[in-house]
Parts: structure tokens; sequence; C-alpha cells
């Protein structure tokens, strides 16, 4: 990740938020943004340990969570925490967009 420059993470915030009045309206753009275009399922490695992305979800508290699995474990990690190991998944870039935005 890391391959966009500041002006193309900016122009992709403003279409995911173009009708949003607020902060929680340009979230949940942002989050449909991710819900449209990030390829699911994919892999990564947390802690060292490879696990599966098998969706997202906005929280209640107004964060959005990848929910990953190995085995029979799942556990839900903030996307802004999530590391990205191995090629990015089709769509990442819409979580570089969300990371730039969240600041």
């Amino acid at each position: 990740m890391g391959g966009l420059d500041t002006v193309e993470l900016e122009a992709m915030i403003e279409e995911a938020t173009v009708d949003a009045y607020n902060e929680d309206e340009q979230l949940t753009g942002l989050f449909t943004m991710l819900e449209e275009h990030l390829g699911l399922p994919f892999t990564t490695a947390v802690l060292g340990v490879e696990v599966t992305v098998d969706g997202i979800d906005l929280m209640p508290d107004g964060r959005i969570v990848a929910l990953c699995s190995r085995g029979g474990v799942r556990q839900s990690i903030g996307i802004l925490e999530l590391p990205l190991s191995g090629p990015a998944p089709e769509g990442a870039e819409w979580i570089e967009a969300y990371r730039h935005w969240a600041g």
C-alpha cells in the first residue's frame, strides 16, 4: 500500500463523501465504498499468524472493522490497525483512502 498520492486519496474521499453532511455520513460513505470495492475474502498476517479477512463491518462506536478468521476462531480487528501483507487485495486503495481520511 502507499501507492496513491494525497491528491488521488482526497479525490477518492470526495467521491465517497459527496453527499455527506457530517462526519457520520462521511464514515458511512467510505464504508460503502469499502463494501463495494474490497475484494473479499483475502489473507493477511496478524502478529505473524495468517488470517482470512472474510468481511468488514461498521461498528456502533464508529469504527470500521475487518472480520478475521483462522480455523474456528473469529476476531474483529480495526481496519486502521489491520496489516496488509503479501499482495494487496483488490480495492485496497479504499483502505488507504479511509486511513487518510481518519488521519
